[in-house]
């Protein structure tokens, strides 16, 4: 499979004019006197009710009270604290040997301020299970959550999607009030919804607007990895949305869950006409694959897709407009279903999909292995294919985060990392050094707690391939690479042992 699966053409510049603003934020803190704002970019489950139909009638007098009554107790506050990260200063040229493996930047540190950050969240269980926005707790050291009735708790990071900017949240908590998931794809345009939240500090606020578009893409989230894996298929509303909303509730006039507020379209950082919400069918399948899995399980068709417009469809002759065009087909379900490049996907499951944000949105819902029928247009001719979905190895293998050990080398011990230190530093994987000076490590300087992600150029992600990776040293220097909890980059040369 190639390393790029979907290929959307949207720009953000073309399609809101102006710049789309994460609707969260974070006060940095340093050592004068006044904090500055900033815009912050980016088990056992008892739920109340299954996912539920809209049925919603506009009450008499056009007012929201049973609304923000059933939804405003469900939605929390999102509090967050960041460990200073340490900027680094080079003071002195580095040898260009180890350029090649650290690049520029290792150096003495130069302190700066706490960080505080601020959010939303929206309690889904019964026993504190709150799901919130990736960008809200992206790289928190400690995540707290307020209650609307005051209560405040610690949480816990159960797992985080970037990919859908999702992030699941545990609190030690039982017989809270939760908000029932609605069904998104009921929801229709002009029907009137309520964004609930804590915008800019202020809890629990409801604002009312319509649904304005759905399946909008704005090309705002992004990830680490080498493929376009992240899925928008954005509801666009017009309910106020300011920053402090994100990860807060998007719910109908019965109170259901139908999706979770994530952005607003600005030019100033504040809401100034539109916001963006994850909608809940793609909110309930990725807290169910972190709560099953540890992990979401994405399935892919295995092609490269293009949006349809009038001067692409008389460029490549094509006699509609309607559907999704497969550039590529590659190795992958899709192939092996006999689609070809070429062909014009207008349904998945017979659900109709004109545009590249809602195919997408469609094959999200489901995991590797599942089957999918496929209709598409070829040569002007309707055809129907049952599809396998892949996942990026292509394979319909159910991936699930793996519980590594910690192991004994030379002395030391090296421990695996927890979902939350690896979210909080920006990393994959890596291995915690313990009993430094008992070991044969301490003529290093390497201290206790420092992570090791490198080896020579070899990655750690788990604490066995520290082991793997020096146990058959025999000689010269190598080099390790890793960051403390501080955020401190170092690396540290071995010699022969």
């Amino acid at each position: 499979m190639k390393t790029k699966q979907f290929i959307v053409g949207l720009t953000l510049s073309a399609m809101l004019g102006g710049g789309v603003a994460v609707g969260s934020y974070k006060l940095l803190e340093d050592n004068s006197p006044q904090a500055n704002q900033v815009q912050e970019q980016y088990p056992t489950v008892r739920y109340t009710s299954d996912m539920r139909s809209s049925s919603a009638v506009v009450p008499e007098g056009l007012n929201f009270i049973k609304a923000a009554q059933v939804s405003t107790p469900a939605v929390v506050h999102v509090m967050t604290e960041y460990t200073v990260r340490s900027a680094q200063r080079s003071t002195t040229p580095m040898d260009p040997f180890l350029r090649e493996f650290f690049g520029d930047g290792f150096g003495e540190r130069v302190p700066r301020g706490p960080q505080m950050g601020s959010g939303s969240g929206v309690i889904i269980a019964s026993n504190g299970y709150i799901v919130t926005n990736n960008h809200v707790i992206d790289r928190a050291d400690k995540i707290e959550v307020v209650l609307d009735d005051k209560r405040k708790y610690e949480a816990t990071l159960v797992g985080t999607d970037p990919t859908t900017d999702l992030a699941l949240l545990k609190i030690n908590a039982d017989k809270l009030p939760v908000i029932r998931y609605g069904n998104s794809d009921d929801l229709q345009v002009g029907e009137w919804v309520l964004a609930v939240g804590n915008p800019m500090n202020l809890t629990s606020t409801v604002t009312a607007g319509i649904v304005s578009a759905k399946g909008r893409n704005i090309n705002i989230l992004r990830t680490n990895q080498d493929r376009d894996l992240s899925i928008e298929s954005f509801i666009q509303t017009d309910a106020a949305v300011n920053p402090g909303n994100s990860g807060g509730a998007l719910v109908n006039l019965n109170g259901d869950l139908i999706g979770i507020n994530t952005a607003i379209a600005s030019q100033t950082g504040s809401f100034a006409g539109y916001s963006f919400a994850v909608p809940s069918a793609i909110v309930s399948k990725v807290v169910d694959d972190l709560l099953k899995y540890g992990e979401v399980q994405r399935a892919l068709l295995g092609a490269t897709i293009q949006e349809i417009d009038a001067a692409f469809a008389k460029e490549k002759g094509l006699k509609t407009l309607d559907g999704v065009y497969l550039n590529t087909v590659e190795e992958g379900g899709a192939k092996e279903a006999g689609l070809r490049a070429g062909d014009v996907i207008t349904a998945i499951n017979d659900v109709k999909v004109g545009r590249t944000s809602q195919l997408l949105e469609q094959v999200a819902r489901y995991r590797p292995g599942d089957k999918v029928k496929v209709e598409y247009l070829r040569d002007g001719k309707s055809r129907s294919a049952n599809v396998t979905l892949k996942n990026a190895e292509n394979s319909t293998t159910i991936s699930k985060r793996s519980t590594a050990d910690a192991v004994s080398f030379d002395g030391a011990t090296f421990e695996p990392l927890s979902k939350a230190d690896m979210n909080r530093l920006g990393i994959d994987g890596g291995a915690k050094i313990a009993n430094v000076e008992k070991s044969k490590f301490r003529d290093t300087g390497m201290k206790d707690g420092f992570i090791i992600t490198k080896i020579d150029k070899y990655p750690v992600n788990v604490p066995a391939d520290v082991e793997k990776h020096l146990k058959n040293f025999d000689g010269g220097v190598v080099y390790i690479e890793g960051v403390y909890p501080d955020g401190l980059r170092a690396y540290y040369p071995i010699g022969k042992r």
